[in-house]
């Protein structure tokens, strides 16, 4: 237990008197009772912790691996210089690894009176909300022989947003996009396209988009220009059960699927589409709807910061339930889940007409990239075994796959590196062939 002042200094005579009643061990007891003394001074000059005023002011969202600057203000309403440190505890989680100790902690001077802003650097490591622990202060006599240190709750919370990081594949996306909108020479014809306008026949158009009325007026070819249909409504389904869990890299399945549902509803709320979504396991986790188009996509990322993937079984039947009671009227469903064929076919499969019926369905899932590098092992008993189970598992998820393309499904099969791309191609595939 830290000494007060008053304790210190009662201290520091009692064994001032010991030394001078005791001629033996006067000397000692002299030095150790001028340096009892010391210390008793230092610890009454320096400045009291318990008053001290605390708030906070900066960042509360952040991009996951971005740095956040958080302020912490101090008021220090004592007549006395107060010299230390300040320590801004955080999880362990809000820190890149081995920083911690060096950004949280920092050294202070501050007069009586005045106030001081400290700016504390986080950097976060998983997504979700961090908040902030005690803020300790220890203050320090002028000789740093002693001081008081005391705790504060000051409260605080940063939200870590999923990074977004297949954003840097938009710009080549929105590209084909503006080539579909008729912004550019390349235009295409579909069920789901409205007529725009006519223009000459250029070499490689589809000759049923041929006008042969207008090519006689006009005494040259011309060819319908078909713009596709806008407003259609997309919903994205997130599975975050047992299956999202499982980890590829460095990271669960759960983080490409969230990446992947990011880029879609960047570009289809650029192409004028409705996007919602849901998150679901055995329950409802997250449903976000009617939002605006300049609303959705902050929406979604606040939404998705802290979802993590729940370690049982997805109720498939809840999940297609309420999945249909958000999209009561024709719409593409996105379906981010696993490709393995136990939950799939117990599953999902029985229950794909209900989808299917009104709906065009993407099922779109995280594969692993090391399975490729297994089924290539070879040399030793070891190598071998493993390339066995890993083409098992390969042929397994094909099988699965083909079994759900005759249900009327689009399957998509990608590492996490080219899911959120292949999933936007997939997008404006089905735009541009007029089945959205």
């Amino acid at each position: 237990m830290a000494l007060t002042g008053r304790t210190a200094l009662l201290a520091a005579l009692g064994a001032l008197v010991v030394g001078l009643l005791l001629p033996s061990w006067t000397g000692i007891g002299l030095v150790t009772g001028a340096v009892l003394i010391a210390v008793a001074v230092d610890l009454v000059l320096a400045a009291p912790v318990r008053g001290l005023r605390f708030g906070r002011d900066g960042d509360t969202t952040v991009r996951l691996g971005e740095p956040a600057t958080v302020e912490l203000t101090v008021t220090n309403p004592s007549g006395r210089l107060l010299r230390g440190l300040v320590r801004d505890a955080w999880a362990p989680s809000a820190w890149r690894p081995g920083t911690a100790e060096t950004a949280s902690r920092h050294t202070l001077a501050l007069p009586g009176g005045e106030r001081r802003r400290i700016a504390t650097v986080l950097t976060p490591t998983r997504r979700g909300d961090h908040h902030a622990h005690r803020v300790t202060v220890r203050s320090l006599g002028p000789l740093g022989l002693a001081g008081r240190q005391g705790s504060h709750l000051v409260p605080w919370t940063v939200r870590a947003l999923p990074p977004f990081a297949s954003r840097k594949h938009l710009p080549s996306r929105l590209a084909r996009l503006r080539e579909l909108d008729g912004r550019t020479s390349v235009l295409t014809r579909g069920q789901g396209t409205e007529f725009d306008s006519l223009r000459e026949y250029l070499p490689g158009d589809d000759v049923r988009s041929i006008d042969w009325r207008a090519s006689a007026r006009r005494n040259t070819v011309a060819v319908r220009t078909w713009r596709p249909e806008r407003d259609r409504h997309i919903l994205v389904v997130l599975d975050t059960g047992r299956t999202s869990a499982g980890r590829v890299g460095d990271a669960p399945r759960l983080d490409a699927a969230l990446d992947a549902a990011l880029l879609l509803t960047a570009l289809a709320t650029r192409a004028g589409d409705r996007v919602d979504l849901l998150a679901h396991d055995s329950r409802k986790r997250v449903a976000v709807a009617g939002s605006s188009a300049h609303e959705v996509l902050p929406a979604f990322t606040n939404a998705m910061a802290g979802l993590e993937p729940a370690l049982h079984e997805t109720d498939m039947r809840s999940l297609v339930a309420t999945a249909l009671k958000m999209a009561p009227h024709r719409s593409l469903i996105v379906l981010l889940t696993g490709l393995d064929a136990a939950p799939v076919e117990d599953g999902l499969r029985p229950l794909l007409p209900m989808l299917t019926k009104r709906h065009e369905v993407v099922l779109a899932s995280v594969a692993d990239p090391q399975l490729d590098v297994l089924a290539a092992g070879r040399g030793t008993l070891e190598a071998v075994y493993g390339a066995a189970a890993a083409e098992q598992t390969r042929a397994d998820r094909r099988a699965t796959a083909e079994r759900l393309t005759r249900h009327g499904v689009t399957v998509l099969d990608a590492p996490p590196a080219r899911i959120a791309p292949a999933l936007a191609d997939t997008y404006l595939a089905l735009k541009a062939a007029g089945r959205l």
